[in-house]
């Protein structure tokens, strides 16, 4: 069994994401090609955006920390600390109102 601390990971990752030139850092934590689940910390300066998507399977996020926006086409939901929300099955975007991260969980289609 492995563990790691997702507030450690998180801290790290806004660190990185602090500054890059994107603003943004990420790590897959589990899962990836071979798995039917893959889970990913993804951190988010302030201001910084996941550009509009398609996601490869059904996804949630979980704020861990800060506050962002997901837009899917006119509708806008609203997410800050530990607020856990259902990705639709749509183009989307994430957008970081404050320096945020957060965990993107997606079930690969297909597999």
């Amino acid at each position: 069994m492995d563990k790691i601390s997702l507030e450690a990971k998180a801290r790290e990752l806004a660190a990185t994401a602090s500054e890059a030139r994107s603003g943004r850092a990420a790590d897959t934590v589990f899962g990836g090609h071979e798995k039917r689940m893959r889970q990913t910390v993804v951190s988010l300066r302030a201001g910084a955006e996941l550009a509009e998507h398609q996601s490869p399977g059904e996804a949630t996020l979980l704020v861990i920390s800060g506050r962002l926006r997901l837009r899917a086409g006119d509708t806008t939901w609203r997410g800050r600390k530990w607020d856990y929300l259902v990705i639709p099955d749509a183009p989307h975007s994430v957008e970081a109102e404050t320096d945020t991260t957060f965990l993107l969980t997606v079930a690969m289609s297909g597999r």
